[in-house]
């Protein structure tokens, strides 16, 4: 029965069972069952097939929003300057157009207007929409109310300009910050949703693509590169970078950000057999160090031994060539050869464990993705990637481990 009610997900919502665990769905649905005071499994089930409000109810016990400000701070720094030069193209003709989806409880949004108030521009200049299809979750984003667990790390100063800590609790975000978003429901599923809508100049839409499988993500990348103004920037989650790539997107090139646009119909950048690093660049979503040959830390540490020379790097650019082309049996093979002809290589490993996300092999990736960690303990992409998938998995507690490890250089713990 669990197996009809994990297929009744993935059409409303298009959630795979797999990437958040049986054991979270069967948790949910213990919990709607008790809510209605049922007991039987089979019962439960003839009641959600009947009843549209209970499906929704269940959804939103599934769907445990994990988010906070300024969430991957470098993709809100890039959004300042390129909101700036968006702008400036448009001559004022028009708002900047802006949304976030799945916008979860707010945070995302609201971080969007305040890094665009923060950046000089007036609240008439852009709109911001926040979709998401829990009304439980945009019911907490309207009253603007959050507790301590949504502002992390060090830089809070964001939090004395927009926000009024309250006697009873909380911090409660001011209305000119609230007045700039436009919550709403809605599903990505849904084929009417952007109908009759304008395209946008900025699409946030962060790890919600690891939850759909392989046909689903592409299709509502389809359906995001259609919504999406020529020029605009869509800001996606670390792990669907190479999803990204692979379906017409490129990498703007700014580390950390997660950022992409419309690839160009030819390639703006060719690489030549034997081009130094500074000429080349994958036009996958990977920051310039990934295909570099890296070194360890410490010679204890030491099992990569391949010397960072021109080959070794002509070696990872025809790799990124042939993930480029969608030929990705080709670059992992290619991957492989190199480790079996050079000995172990956190280059390799990280390649490989892309190779896998876009195959995907999530588990095999998070391997690859460990064992580049283990050559490298300040491999940030890697520590990233990895971060991401726990996340997806439930360890939120792991993921905030790597994402401060991957932000701190000075962090060494291994994991």
């Amino acid at each position: 029965m669990i197996e009809h009610i994990e297929r009744l997900l993935k059409n409303r919502i298009g959630l795979e069972a797999e990437s958040v665990g049986r054991t979270v769905i069967e948790r949910a649905v213990r919990q709607r069952m008790s809510a209605l005071g049922q007991q039987n499994l089979e019962g439960y089930w003839t009641t959600l097939g009947g009843s549209p409000r209970e499906q929704q109810a269940l959804v939103e016990a599934v769907v445990v929003p994990e988010t906070w400000f300024f969430r991957y701070p470098e993709s809100f720094n890039a959004l300042a300057s390129l909101a700036q030069e968006r702008h400036a193209q448009l001559h004022g003709a028009r708002p900047l157009r802006l949304i976030s989806l799945p916008c979860s409880s707010g945070e995302e949004p609201y971080s969007i207007a305040m890094t665009l108030l923060d950046a000089g521009f007036a609240a008439e200049q852009f709109q911001i929409e926040a979709l998401d299809v829990s009304d439980k979750v945009l019911e907490q984003a309207r009253k603007g109310l959050y507790g301590r667990n949504s502002f992390r790390g060090d830089t809070l100063a964001f939090r004395d300009r927009f926000f009024h800590e309250q006697d009873s609790g909380g911090f409660l975000l001011d209305e000119r910050v609230r007045k700039c978003v436009r919550l709403r429901t809605g599903n990505l599923l849904d084929p009417s949703l952007f109908a009759g809508e304008p395209s946008y100049d900025f699409i946030f839409c962060r790890n919600l693509l690891i939850y759909f499988d392989r046909p689903t993500q592409v299709r509502v990348l389809e359906l995001l590169k259609r919504q999406l103004q020529e020029g605009g920037t869509l800001f996606i989650g670390p792990a669907e970078a190479s999803l990204a790539s692979q379906n017409g997107l490129q990498p703007l090139g700014r580390q950390q950000t997660f950022a992409f646009r419309m690839a160009p119909a030819q390639p703006v950048i060719s690489v030549p057999t034997r081009a130094p690093v500074s000429r080349s660049r994958p036009a996958v979503a990977i920051p310039m160090r990934a295909i570099q040959p890296s070194r360890p830390r410490s010679a204890s540490r030491a099992l990569d031994t391949a010397a960072p020379n021109l080959q070794a790097v002509d070696v990872w650019s025809e790799v990124a060539n042939l993930a480029n082309a969608g030929r990705t049996d080709e670059a992992r093979q290619r991957s492989e050869e190199h480790l079996q002809q050079n000995g172990p290589s956190s280059a390799a490993y990280y390649w490989l464990g892309l190779l896998c996300d876009a195959a995907g092999q999530g588990d095999q990736a998070c391997a690859y993705y460990r064992k580049a960690i283990y050559l490298e303990p300040q491999h940030r992409e890697a520590l990233t990637h990895l971060a991401a998938h726990l996340e997806a998995q439930g360890d939120q507690t792991g993921a905030l481990r790597l994402y401060r490890r991957a932000q701190n250089p000075e962090v060494g713990e291994r994991d």
